[in-house]
């Protein structure tokens, strides 16, 4: 419970510190490849403040801002529950428990990409009087539904389980095993750096194993903007993207989606692990109106044989 309270809110945090990231990575992903507007990531950044304000930037923030936070919390959560189920702390089993936790949070993921999607695309390149089809994202889901059913609404949803089943188990699988190599103990020497690096890098990890999967996610779901739709389906999606753009289409947005990985998920990790070493420590301390032991007490104190 603790662990996805504090999870929820280093998710609401690193939403805002890297939702810019990620509008120019979906922007990157989904642009014409015949018209592009832009050449890469910073000119993307750059295209997107003169054109559009620096809020331009923060468009679609609305969806991850309510979903994100509590993907954050259940992910913790259910990750959490199933290494204790599982019985054992070994690395195979973080792998599970991570890839248990990335398949059940799917569900509120893919409405919510879809939502954020929908409004990271809307009005490109236009700062001010252009007629908006989405008020925010809630009315962008109601849209949705409302014209496509249930249907439209998890458009996107088997990308979506399978970019984040395997992702969120390498997540928790480089996790585990960069802070086993490097030594986090509680006691450890320069432990806040080592959580931070291990962190950032279980997020880098996690993304480059999973990214082109990303990329044909965010297309599908872009996809029908203005009525007009574009790929038939998933095989569709991918046949027509690499016929197009070759394969280097799967690396569209990346170097935007790396630099968020690495703080947001170092920030992430370490302020979850340093909460929980913090309350084991104290469960494992005196209890309120308890003493604690003295070193007589303590040598003097029977022992069960």
């Amino acid at each position: 419970m603790l662990r996805s309270i504090v999870s929820l809110s280093v998710g609401a945090a690193g939403v805002l510190v890297g939702h810019p990231f990620d509008t120019v990575k979906v922007r990157l992903q989904v642009q014409n490849a015949d018209k592009p507007l832009y050449r890469g990531t910073f000119h993307c950044f750059q295209s997107i403040i003169r054109q559009e304000s620096v809020f331009g930037l923060y468009k679609g923030i609305g969806s991850p801002i309510m979903g994100l936070t509590f993907i954050n919390a259940i992910v913790f959560g259910v990750q959490g529950n199933t290494m204790r189920w599982l019985g054992e702390d070994t690395p195979r089993n973080q792998f599970l428990a991570g890839a248990t936790a990335g398949a059940i949070q799917t569900v509120v993921c893919c409405p919510m990409e879809l939502a954020k999607t929908r409004m990271q695309m809307q009005g490109t390149g236009v700062k001010t009087g252009y007629k908006k089809m989405y008020k925010n994202s809630f009315d962008c889901l109601l849209r949705i539904y409302k014209h496509e059913g249930l249907r439209g609404v998890n458009r996107g949803m088997v990308t979506t389980l399978v970019r984040e089943t395997p992702a969120f188990g390498v997540y928790f699988l480089s996790y585990d095993l960069l802070t086993r190599s490097l030594g986090c103990e509680p006691d450890a020497r320069f432990l806040i750096p080592k959580l931070l690096f291990a962190g950032g890098m279980a997020g880098v990890t996690s993304w480059v194993c999973n990214y082109p999967v990303d990329v044909i996610k965010s297309r599908l779901q872009a996809d029908g903007v203005g009525g007009v739709n574009q790929y038939s389906s998933i095989a569709d999606c991918i046949r027509q993207s690499v016929r197009k753009e070759g394969y280097m289409v799967f690396t569209r947005g990346l170097t935007s989606t790396l630099l968020r990985a690495f703080p947001v998920n170092a920030a992430t990790f370490a302020t979850v692990t340093l909460f929980l070493m913090y309350v084991q420590g104290e469960d494992r301390g005196p209890k309120d109106c308890e003493p604690a032991p003295t070193q007589t007490e303590e040598q003097t104190r029977p022992t069960n044989l």
